[in-house]
């Protein structure tokens, strides 16, 4: 039998493992035969369920990650080659898809410096001033994370302001929610909230990071954009032909809010350890902790002997990112919190 020799990882919430209901859920669907690509039953109660969450236009399309739920969701907006997306420096599509937008949809990213990883209305109208000059790419989408890539969340009205500022100016919003179920948890609201009662278009809606095996899933909220999503989602080799066990484990997780259950857990967590280390002499919390992150500055030397002991990332520089999980105890914090004060003890 092959163990992990991570105890607990504070890496990524993509290191935890399974929720029970969830894997409980791939095993219940794998009984008998079915449809492939979705023409079947555990799709279907999918579809009802996001409906239930997101509002009856809500159309969602079952992928088998993030990056291609991002690039579909993207490909749905743009439609013409010469269009951009504007979107903060730190985005997960500019730093950590490998060029998937400039690559597979040919569109240049329009990138803005944003120090709590938030873009604002003014930085959308900012980037405009480009608009009829052919020797410029023009924009179209804004796309923005929920969570962002520094642990911070919109609210509803942030979001709600920048959807205007976008369909003022002829432009699409489109949400990367891989980590949205953490956002709603902190903010005590709903999802609908945050995607289709703020203006949002186009949603990707994670469920790796939140207690799934994989699988996550592009949701339509303007429906004559729902129309291209089954050939793109073909075109970009992300249509999984035994998809009942993707649309299971979404099921899953948005039924009985197990989703805010697990977020909410995994924000607990985070705010747990940020509470045991946050006033030890040469740490210094970077930004607020408003979802499963805590960004940490700290010496190299520290950095290097928590290391020896526990698996976690390197921001930049001195700046390391502790993530917490659906699966995350509070004796795991604990642990981890002892070992960074006997680390940074005089």
């Amino acid at each position: 039998m092959i163990e992990s020799r991570y105890a607990k990882s504070f890496a990524s919430d993509n290191h935890a493992g399974v929720h029970p209901a969830v894997m409980e859920a791939i095993t219940a669907a794998n009984t008998g035969d079915a449809p492939a690509y979705g023409d079947d039953e555990w799709t279907a109660a999918l579809d009802d369920r996001i409906r239930a969450e997101f509002g009856a236009h809500a159309s969602g399309f079952v992928v088998l990650n993030g990056t291609g739920a991002n690039m579909i969701s993207l490909s749905m907006m743009l439609t013409r080659r010469y269009e951009a997306i504007i979107c903060p420096e730190t985005a997960h599509i500019a730093t950590h898809e490998t060029g998937a937008s400039e690559r597979v949809l040919g569109a240049k990213l329009i990138t803005v410096p944003a120090p709590d990883g938030k873009l604002t209305p003014g930085d959308v109208t900012s980037r405009l001033d480009v608009r009829g000059n052919i020797s410029y790419v023009q924009p179209k989408v804004v796309s923005i994370s929920e969570v962002t890539e520094l642990g911070t969340c919109y609210t509803p009205d942030e979001i709600a302001s920048l959807a205007q500022a976008a369909h003022d100016n002829d432009m699409l919003l489109h949400v990367d929610g891989a980590r949205l179920a953490n956002a709603a948890a902190y903010l005590g609201c709903s999802l609908r909230a945050l995607t289709t009662d703020a203006g949002v278009d186009v949603v990707s809606f994670g469920g790796s990071k939140n207690g799934g095996l994989l699988g996550e899933a592009v949701i339509t909220l303007r429906p004559e954009l729902a129309e291209a999503a089954p050939y793109l989602r073909r075109q970009t080799l992300q249509l999984g032909s035994k998809m009942r066990y993707i649309s299971a484990q979404l099921t899953t997780l948005l039924t009985d809010e197990l989703w805010l259950r697990n977020a909410g857990h995994a924000n607990a967590m985070a705010r747990r350890l940020a509470a045991a280390v946050s006033d030890l002499p040469g740490l210094d919390i970077q930004y607020p902790v408003e979802s499963n992150a805590v960004f940490a500055a700290l010496p190299l030397e520290a950095i290097t002997a928590l290391q020896s002991r526990f698996l976690f990332h390197v921001w930049e520089g001195s700046v390391v990112r502790w993530m917490t999980s659906f699966n995350t105890s509070p004796d795991d914090v604990d642990t981890f919190a002892r070992a960074i004060h006997d680390t940074l003890k005089p």
